[in-house]
């Protein structure tokens, strides 16, 4: 029976808890698939892959606005993909190689499940103890609750995003199911490449956890570029050995579609079920995320987790955040380094959807404050109204700022070329508790770039 003084379950984020301070100490690492998890594989880093050449063919339609005619402006699928990974999948196999190049490393490509207090089971047979474990396992892609949209199927064109990355030959049409950042992401990519998507989302708007106005904005221009098919549900899908037929409900009745792919984007769910976290003392919370304290413990003894398995922010760079918290407090338990334990603090959380238009955001939205009772100030810049917005001729732009009466920055929400630039300025300013009349005074913006569209909405302010 194998035993180690660390086992570390997954390789995503996981993958980076191997610091110098751990040089020597006897290291499991237990990982099924590709090494780099989701981000690498399957989410961040390829579908954004993806977006630009998306967003360069509908950006040459949108060049009219500037006088400019581009015609005959095409992705091409095969070159791409292949492109895409052409850089990925040496990464992944060069991470796994080198790890088992270490002396002091064993990984096992195996599943592994809790059996007992640290003590694991593997898919290979094998049993696996360890004075300390850190689950990094994940999240997956979940079905519809609809016969025959249970579970990805490949095979006959039902995909999840583990999947549709890779398909040999785009199909001529495309049903999108959810409306969330998944979703919104591969609509806009396939409408790009040429398919013919019908997005179908259960709700009144697209990305409706955004800002009313970003919300709002971003169904107008998806339902401007596709067949957008709002307050509608699947209730039936028959697949006849070459296409699907989906019955659906909507606002106007039942309907029927004809697709040859579908691409489920309805969420994802932690993997503790899949590591069996119960087994080994890991409590689970009501939605299925492996509870954590300020230092990433779980409540069995000598256990942390991390990433998407635990943490209500499915995102990467909370997972590498969260990473650099359990590497540092397992140096500290092995005796490694002589230093307090680190916690996790409530720094704003930002994130990025690179649909088009691209959208940003960290902290409450308008409504959520006003719920909550939150005294605070607002303003809304458009782009359209700054010297880069009129070069671009950027009709949907905006940036809203929420900040407290004296000047500190709650909120940013922001839709437009360059979202997810443009807002570092003020999740810097609200890390760091910078006021907002000094961000926007103390310093040059230089002019005339888009930046001015934060500098303007700071300056928009009520503040005294």
């Amino acid at each position: 029976m194998p035993h180690h003084e660390l086992v570390i379950i997954g390789t995503g984020s996981g993958n980076t808890l191997l610091t110098e301070h751990l040089d020597g100490v006897d290291i499991g690492i237990i990982e099924a698939g590709r090494f780099g998890g989701t981000c690498l594989n399957v989410g961040c880093i390829p579908t954004k892959m993806f977006v630009l050449p998306a967003d360069r063919v509908v950006e040459s339609a949108e060049a009219e606005r500037i006088g400019v005619t581009v015609t005959g402006a095409r992705a091409h699928w095969a070159a791409v993909r292949d492109r895409v990974f052409g850089r990925i999948d040496p990464i992944a196999h060069g991470g796994e190689e080198y790890r088992v190049s270490q002396s002091h490393v064993t990984v096992y490509k195996a599943e592994a499940r809790f059996t007992g207090e640290r003590t694991l089971s593997l898919s290979t047979g094998e049993v696996v103890t360890a004075d300390r474990i850190v689950v990094a396992t994940g999240s997956r892609a979940v079905g519809l609750d609809v016969p025959g949209l249970e579970a990805p199927d490949p095979s006959r064109g039902l995909h999840t995003s583990d999947t549709v990355m890779r398909l040999e030959t785009l199909p001529e049409r495309m049903v999108v199911i959810g409306g969330g950042f998944v979703a919104c992401e591969f609509a806009h990519v396939f409408a790009g490449f040429g398919v013919e998507v019908i997005q179908l989302q259960r709700s009144a708007h697209l990305l409706r956890n955004e800002e009313d106005e970003v919300s709002a904005t971003y169904t107008t221009v998806s339902a401007d570029r596709y067949d957008l098919r709002l307050q509608t549900t699947v209730t039936k899908a028959i697949h006849d050995g070459r296409t699907w037929t989906l019955s659906i409900q909507g606002p106007d009745g039942a309907d029927e579609i004809e697709t040859d792919a579908i691409l489920l984007a309805v969420g994802r769910v932690p993997n503790s079920d899949r590591v069996g976290a119960g087994s080994g003392g890991l409590e689970v919370d009501h939605q299925g995320l492996i509870v954590v304290d300020d230092q990433q413990r779980t409540t069995a003894e000598k256990v942390w987790a991390l990433g998407d398995v635990s943490s209500h922010h499915q995102l990467k760079h909370v997972a590498n955040y969260e990473a650099r918290i359990v590497a540092h407090n397992l140096a500290v338990d092995l005796g490694r380094l002589d230093a307090d334990p680190m916690t996790v603090d409530d720094r704003p959380v930002p994130h990025g959807v690179f649909g088009h238009p691209q959208i940003a955001a960290f902290g409450p939205t308008r409504a959520q404050l006003e719920a909550a009772g939150t005294e605070f100030v607002c303003y809304t810049q458009r782009f359209s109204d700054v010297a880069a917005g009129w070069a671009l001729e950027e009709p949907h732009g905006l940036l809203t700022i929420h900040a407290t009466p004296d000047g500190r920055i709650l909120a940013a929400h922001c839709i437009g070329p360059h979202a997810s630039t443009l807002i570092q300025p003020l999740i810097q300013a609200a890390t760091f508790g910078q006021h907002a009349l000094d961000v926007a005074r103390d310093q040059y913006w230089i002019h005339p770039a888009l930046a001015e569209v934060v500098e303007n909405a700071l300056l928009g302010l009520p503040l005294p």
